[in-house]
């Protein structure tokens, strides 16, 4: 099985790390898609482009967008391309998972559950309103980031502080996020120090 890549550097090295099933193919351009690949992981930001002429599973970044605002063909999946989360053993997965795709999954080793095509998928949204209430303590002065991050990671168990996790992931991924809920829901704006930094 032959999987391509479209991405940066970063999500080259995370997306192929544990992969023993499937080779490999680095792509610079949409254009370079051949019939011996199986399957394409579009892993730019919110990869918004036209995938008409790919008939091949798509797999694409778009925490932000989904295949209905995309107006995306049956081929498409989304994922979650955000720095960490292509290494997870369990994807979240928007879209039509048939046979050839459960296939390439366990080519990459990954597990998957199939949810609905909502803005955020699951953990993506309840991540970013978790660093979203670090922000807003920061701006309360109830503590700094050091302590608020060595808390949750102490307190949660979690990998990372809501700001180390929001530094890897990208503040501005995390801010486009919560303001594009909040456009349906006032309680995903985005903290006012969040605004601040994303501004600067």
């Amino acid at each position: 099985m032959t999987i391509a890549i479209f991405g940066s550097d970063e999500h080259w090295e995370e997306l192929k790390k544990d992969s023993c099933d499937a080779d490999f193919v680095r792509l610079y351009s949409l254009s370079d898609i051949s019939i011996k690949i199986d399957a394409v992981f579009i892993i730019t930001e919110d990869a918004a482009k036209d995938f008409s002429f790919i008939t091949i599973p798509v797999f694409i970044n778009s925490v932000c967008h989904t295949l209905k605002d995309l107006n995306a063909p049956e081929n498409v999946l989304r994922i979650n391309g955000w720095r960490s989360f292509l290494a997870r053993p369990n994807w979240e997965i928007a879209g039509t998972v048939n046979n050839k795709v459960v296939t390439i999954l366990k080519a990459l080793d990954k597990d998957f559950t199939n949810v609905a095509d909502e803005t955020g998928f699951i953990a993506a949204r309840v991540l970013a309103m978790i660093i979203n209430e670090a922000w807003f303590a920061l701006g309360e002065n109830i503590s700094t980031k050091a302590e608020i991050d060595t808390a949750m990671k102490l307190g949660t168990n979690y990998p990372y502080g809501p700001f180390k996790w929001g530094e890897l992931i990208g503040e501005k991924n995390i801010f486009t996020l919560l303001k594009k809920m909040s456009t349906k829901d006032r309680r995903y704006l985005p903290a006012p120090l969040l605004a601040e930094k994303i501004s600067e």
